[in-house]
């Protein structure tokens, strides 16, 4: 069983869900050496989240960022949390929502994600900055 870990720094990008699997593909040389195993990604943010969705279409992502938007909306009331500006608290909630890592399977060296699916970032801030992705393969070599 090998083990490899490394970290994947995001350049910054606006609020809104942003597909970043080739991305981090390219920055996991090592991932071809595995025959199979696990790819686990967990970000180091709590403003920020990670998911699995639809590879192919940008309008997924832009409604999946209008929706978070109402359902979650920026300056309510009820949020206490505001030292960092009003989309603060939405963040964090946004982050707990969606999660903080995803795993996904490896197989024969690559993600064995379906066709229509890819890594998403949420970037929950208007301004969030740079992002800082753990990544950590696990598995059979080939």
């Amino acid at each position: 069983m090998a083990w490899y870990q490394t970290h994947i720094r995001l350049e910054p990008r606006p609020r809104g869900f942003h597909l970043i699997t080739n991305e981090l593909t390219a920055a996991l040389p090592g991932l071809a050496r595995f025959k199979i195993g696990l790819a686990h990604f967990f970000i180091q943010h709590t403003s920020a989240s990670l998911c699995v969705n639809e590879n192919a279409d940008p309008d997924v992502r832009g409604d999946l960022e209008r929706w978070f938007d109402r359902a979650i909306p920026d300056g309510a009331e009820y949020f206490q949390h505001t030292a960092e500006g009003e989309d603060d608290m939405t963040a964090h909630v946004k982050s707990v929502v969606l999660g903080a890592s995803v795993s996904v399977p490896i197989r024969d060296g690559r993600l064995a994600l379906g066709t229509w699916q890819g890594i998403y970032l949420g970037e929950h801030r208007d301004r969030g900055g740079a992002r800082t992705v753990v990544v950590t393969l696990n598995g059979e070599e080939r």
